[in-house]
Parts: C-alpha cells; structure tokens; sequence
C-alpha cells in the first residue's frame, strides 16, 4: 500500500513538474475553462489549434501548486490565476499575446450535439436524403416541424432541406432527440478563456474580447483627425510635416499669383492666365473686325 501511495506522489510530482516547464517557456499563461467538452471534441480542437497554441489539462489544486513553485522557482508571478481556477480547467500557453489567443479559441470550436434549451446558434437544417430511421412515432415529429418526407425501402426520407429551427430559437426536447439520432451537431463547443497572464500583466476574458474591425476603424479614424490636427495647426512630425509643406508651397503661390509677385510656380500660373486673357482678348477682336 504504501509503495503504491509513493508511485502516486511520485507521478503527481512529475507532473507538476511538466506544469512548471510548460508556464516557464512561454511568454502567455492562459486558464480555460472546458467544461462540456468531451474526450472526442478535445482532441479534434487540440489537432486544429496545433503549432499554435500548448493545452495541458490537469487538476486546479494541482495547477494553483504549479502557480506557486513558477513564482518560488521561476521569479513568474502569475498567481492572480488562481482566483479563476474552478470547474474543469485547462492551462494555455503560447507566445502569442492574450488577444490572440482568445481570438484562435473563438474563432476554433468543434461540432457538438443539441441539448435540451439550448439555443440555437445558426439555422438547424436537416438534409434532403436517407435519414436512416424507420417509420414509427419520430413520423409525429416531422409533421410537427413540417418536414416533407417519403417512405422508401423502409426507411424515412428527407425530400427537401428543412429549417426546424432558426437562429436564437431555444431547441426543444424532441428536436434534440430527433438531431441526435440523424446523427447533426448544430452546436459549437470550444475552449473558453477566463483569465491570461503574460509579461506581468493578467487579463480577464471580459478584457480580451474585442471588436478587432471596430477597433482597427477606430484607430484609422483618430489617426485622421490626429493628422488633420496638426496639419491645420503646424505641428511639424514625421506624418504631418510633407504635408504642411505641401499645404504652405499652395498658400504661397496662391499669394504670389494675387498680389502678381512674379516668382516661383507663380510665374508660370501667371504667364497662362495673361495668355488666357490675351487668346480670349483676340478672339473678341476678331469677331469686331469680321462684323
């Protein structure tokens, strides 16, 4: 018995020790939440976020241990982590900053059966074809929905593609029973951020989530104004200076040209303009002396 209780502490230790090295090489330490992700689902999102992003489950009371020695060994103080560390939890590291981060899991879910109340996240269609399933009481369930459907061979078939259920509606019991059995995930599961830290800082989820199109059309918009600013007030940097010079050649000539001070790009514009007048003086002359 005891030997069996040191091979345990012995395997505990070694993976908090795996913990520890895995927080240490990265520049972000990120804590998921993965509840209601099943083994299947997990691995399908580990493959696809691979190259990218490290995920490593493990026990909280283990992770908020690892937390600790990071900070005792390491000199990494990220144990504000802690105060997020409950359900079933994941640690994601990764040199990427936190905002990334967030936006690959958001962006990367994996299919995933319709529970009863849940709501729907895009229109639940169910396909024209051979749904597999052989006429009994499920035929109540088609009528209900109005799904158009024939006998064939002994199984019932789909004729047409079918929306059952739209986008925000809350998916039924027997809509969720039904979706199973045709074997149709409509939901979308994932990996859900609640806290990162990197390079002495932590960031909430609430924190991380952010309109990137908005943003970037924020910034544009400021650095525009920002530009005009200084433009219109002769604030000379790198930005605005070609600018200002540009703007004060046009003021200059401009000037020139109304008060016929022969220089420059005024010349020339004031040479075209004698001529103008000196080709429409002619003209009228000649139509005078024609008459």
């Amino acid at each position: 018995m005891s030997f069996q209780i040191l091979k345990a502490a012995d395997k505990k230790r070694k993976v908090l020790q795996e913990i520890v090295e895995m927080m240490s090489r990265y520049k972000t330490i990120a804590v998921a939440d993965i509840t209601g992700l099943r083994a299947v689902q997990f691995q399908r999102l580990k493959k696809g976020i691979r190259g990218r992003l490290n995920v490593k489950v493990a026990k909280n009371s283990l992770i908020r241990k690892a937390v600790e020695e990071l900070k005792e060994q390491r000199g990494i103080d990220a144990t504000a982590l802690n105060g997020v560390l409950e359900g079933q939890t994941a640690i994601v590291v990764s040199d990427l900053n936190p905002f990334e981060i967030y936006n690959i899991l958001e962006k990367f879910k994996v299919p995933a059966k319709a529970k009863p109340g849940d709501v729907a996240i895009k229109d639940i269609v169910l396909p024209a074809g051979n749904t597999g399933l052989t006429p009994g009481p499920v035929l109540s369930l088609f009528k209900k929905f109005k799904v158009p459907i024939k006998i064939e061979e002994g199984s019932i078939h789909v004729t047409k593609d079918t929306i059952v259920i739209r986008t925000g509606e809350v998916i039924p019991a027997e809509v969720a029973d039904l979706l199973s059995k045709l074997g149709i995930e409509p939901m979308e599961v994932g990996l859900k951020i609640k806290a990162a830290y990197s390079e002495g800082l932590v960031y909430k989820a609430d924190n991380l989530k952010i309109d990137v199109g908005h943003f970037r059309e924020s910034i544009v918009d400021a650095a525009s104004k920002a530009l005009s600013l200084a433009i219109n007030s002769a604030f000379f940097s790198r930005e605005s200076s070609p600018h200002i010079l540009a703007k004060a050649v046009v003021e200059a000539t401009l000037l020139a040209i109304k008060a016929r001070y022969p220089a420059g790009e005024a010349l020339s514009y004031m040479v075209a303009e004698a001529h103008a007048k000196a080709m429409a003086l002619n003209n009228i002359l000649s139509k005078l002396s024609s008459n």
